[in-house]
Order: structure tokens, then sequence, then C-alpha cells
């Protein structure tokens, strides 16, 4: 009897065993020490400058809020210069500006998702050709880039976006190249 029991212990001993080992355990969630505000915003945006017979001045910073640690969103002013001088019996000026929304999301290290909504007050021609008149454009944008660290929270951005709204007045041919520098994100 006691060999059979000294059997049977020495049998089951490490089914014993492993019955004590704890199955994994739920992560703890602790709550997540929020990071300041400061660390938070972003800031970027774009300029453009072209000089000569056509003239074109873009500038158009951001700012954004890195609501986690993948996704932000922002806001920011558009304004242009455009100057064509090409013919010299007319001359065109004019004065484009608005403002812009957009969302952004990190899928990769440094590969990003984006979607822009810009909407942008300047002349253009009225439905006979008659005179210029101020209207608003809408344009919607989604693509994604490339943004690459070039020290601290500062990374240089290439984007390549599709405005994806039809209508009859177009400010952008696509796919829409932009270039940007960034500095939080």
């Amino acid at each position: 009897m006691r060999k059979s029991t000294l059997i049977l212990c020495l049998l089951l001993f490490p089914v014993f065993l492993r019955a004590q080992e704890n199955a994994p355990a739920a992560p703890v969630k602790e709550k997540e020490a929020r990071r300041p505000l400061k660390d938070r915003l972003f800031f970027g945006g774009n300029l453009g400058l072209s000089f000569g017979t056509l003239t074109y001045i873009n500038v158009s910073p951001v700012i954004g809020y890195r609501l986690t640690e993948k996704f932000g969103a922002g806001l920011g002013p558009v304004y242009t210069y455009y100057s064509d001088n090409r013919d010299r019996r007319y001359k065109y000026e004019t004065h484009m500006y608005g403002g812009r929304t957009f969302a952004q999301y990190q899928v990769m290290e440094n590969v990003l998702l984006y979607s822009e909504y810009e909407l942008i007050n300047m002349e253009v021609p009225d439905l006979l050709f008659t005179k210029l008149i101020r209207k608003n454009i809408s344009s919607l944008f989604v693509g994604g880039g490339y943004a690459q660290n070039i020290g601290g929270r500062t990374s240089l951005s290439l984007m390549v976006l599709f405005n994806v709204i039809e209508g009859d007045y177009r400010i952008y041919e696509n796919p829409v190249i932009r270039t940007g520098i960034n500095v939080g994100f």
C-alpha cells in the first residue's frame, strides 16, 4: 500500500506542481500618466516660395494636439500670394486665404496616414468670364507620407495627397506633393 501510494504521489506530483503555476494574469492597467500639454502640442507647416514671371508665396503654419501616442489633429491658417506677369498686356495678381484642419496617424515609426480639409477664399472668374469674383473653394485631401527625424522632436515630412472633392473650381492638381517640417510629433 505504501509503495502504491508513493508511486501515485510521484506520478501526480508534477501535475500538482503544474497546477500551482499561475496563469498569465491580465495586464493591470495603471492610470496612464498624462503628459503635460506642452509635450502633447506639435507645430509645423509649409512654406512655398517661387519668384520670377510667376511669383508664388505660400505660408501655412499648423498647430496640433497629440490625442494618443500615434494620433494627432490640428488646424492652421493658409495664405498664398500669386502673381502672373507672363503677358505684358495683362497682369494677374491675387491673394488667397483661409484655413485647414487635419488629422494624422502614425502607422509605423516614419509612416503617416493623413487627412485634411481646407477652405480657401480666392478670386475666380464668374460664370460668364467677364470679371473676377471671390469664392470659397473646398479641398479634402487624403493620403500619407514619410517623416524623417532630424534631431530631437523635429522631423522633415514628404506627403503624397489626393484632393477627393470635384467641383467647378479646383486649386490643386492630383497628386499634391507636400513637404514640411514638424516639431513635436
